[in-house]
């Protein structure tokens, strides 16, 4: 439910507001300058566009173009270009820094080590340089007067054989900035059982894991991520959407399996724009995502790949607040959801909700309310 209190957020507030990243994927977020850079050092001449400016539009009406090949398309340019040490590093590093620029304290981006071997890197040097890059970022940030913390989410393709070995991998780092482990890809034909060996894994080892599940296909996807594989969150999970009956009187029932994710507070990456891209959603209007925060589903909201969407967590919010006219609370309430859901201890999960988070709202609630007595006084003073 929204505030009663109308502190609706401007655009400003909401770029100032700490917010948390749980879905970010790092080959879908690179700055088109930077891939242009890259491509050049490179060598890598198959670039649609060389001006940084037209490249950036590129990638975005590829992805808007309801082509399946040319979405891909756009990753296989963003990855042909990360395939050197240095340039892992520095598309780490500028994640970082973008996303701190735009507000964000936590974040946990995830990308496929296996995607980055064919400049003749091993798994463990491209893991180390990407952490090497956040951690140069976040100092970066810093010296600009922001703060962010970055982690790792190691992920493995649906499609491929390896899940198992990035997941021993991803453990392997855990305390080396690897938060996390993740499968991505086409969710038709490649279910989460694949990979249970991998899953199966991970919690013998106590560690986390993420599933990208309910996006392009339907309950089954999220039913077997849950209850075959253990997933600790749900990557998109748009589609618990059909678990759930809207009468015409406007009362709600769900079915098991909703009630079931609602019930064990199972927190769903939601990703607005991007999920309008692949027609998860038809408008913003219509994305789930409002029916879910009002019957207080564990939403959270993501980016999912900035470049393809010409996105960020500030437009993210602010498309959702031009919609469904939410406030710094809602705010508040979707980026707390995604700190108590987030794949570092409890306790300094807890320490960047009370120290970070709940007073950098307070501070932006306070701001509109100076504003608004301002506003009334001089109201008060003319009308005398």
């Amino acid at each position: 439910m929204t505030s009663q209190t109308p502190n609706v957020p401007d655009s400003d507030q909401i770029r100032r507001a700490p917010k948390v990243l749980l879905h970010d994927h790092l080959d879908g977020g690179l700055r088109p300058g930077t891939i242009v850079e890259l491509a050049r050092a490179q060598g890598y001449d198959s670039l649609p566009e060389t001006e940084p400016d037209k490249l950036g539009i590129w990638f975005r009406e590829a992805a808007d173009s309801g082509s399946l090949p040319r979405y891909l398309e756009t990753f296989a340019h963003t990855c042909a270009v990360m395939q050197t040490r240095d340039a892992l590093f520095r598309v780490a590093a500028e994640c970082a820094e973008d996303l701190a620029e735009d507000g964000v304290v936590y974040a946990e981006i995830r990308y496929a080590p296996e995607q980055h071997l064919e400049g003749g890197l091993s798994l463990e040097e491209v893991v180390e340089a990407v952490n090497e890059g956040f951690r140069e970022g976040e100092r970066i940030a810093r010296a600009n007067g922001h703060r962010i913390r970055v982690g790792a989410l190691l992920t493995a393709m649906r499609h491929a054989a390896r899940a198992l070995e990035i997941a021993e991998l991803a453990n392997s780092y855990r305390d080396q900035g690897v938060v996390g482990f993740d499968i991505a890809g086409a969710e038709a034909g490649f279910p989460p059982t694949r990979h249970l060996d991998a899953f199966e894994y991970l919690k013998r080892e106590n560690n986390h894991f993420t599933i990208h599940a309910g996006e392009a296909f339907g309950l089954p996807s999220i039913w077997q991520a849950l209850q075959w594989c253990g997933a600790d969150r749900l990557g998109h999970g748009v589609r618990i959407i059909d678990d759930i009956e809207v009468a015409e009187d406007g009362s709600v029932s769900l079915g098991r399996l909703a009630s079931y994710v609602r019930d064990k507070r199972i927190p769903l990456e939601m990703c607005p724009t991007s999920n309008l891209q692949t027609g998860a959603a038809d408008s913003y209007a219509g994305h789930p995502i409002g029916l879910l925060r009002k019957l207080h589903f564990r939403i959270t909201v993501n980016t999912d790949n900035r470049l393809m969407s010409g996105t960020s967590m500030s437009q993210e919010f602010e498309r959702l607040t031009e919609t469904f006219g939410y406030t710094l609370d809602d705010m508040q309430w979707f980026t707390v959801n995604a700190m108590k859901s987030a794949f570092i201890p409890f306790d300094e999960r807890l320490a960047m909700i009370s120290d970070v988070i709940k007073p950098g709202y307070a501070e932006l609630k306070s701001e509109w309310l100076f504003r608004q007595t301002a506003v009334t006084s001089s109201s008060t003073v003319s009308g005398g």
